[in-house]
């Protein structure tokens, strides 16, 4: 799946987590599907991250995100 797709499944699932009809079952499923695409996108954050400090020839450990 791509960044967004995933973006807009955690967005279906908070929904259906806010809806009163959701079983408890069916929460605790989406819960942990929610759980696996929050670190499968904080992993692509971090990847992206890096990436762009190596373009900018920054020390990763010294980067630090700066307004334009």
């Amino acid at each position: 799946m791509s960044f967004e797709t995933d973006i807009s499944r955690i967005e279906e699932i908070a929904q259906k987590l806010n809806a009163s009809d959701t079983s408890l079952e069916e929460s605790i499923a989406l819960f942990e599907e929610g759980m696996r695409l929050a670190k499968a996108l904080e992993k692509a954050l971090a990847e992206a991250k890096r990436s762009v400090e190596i373009v900018l020839g920054e020390d990763p450990r010294e980067a630090e995100i700066k307004a334009l």
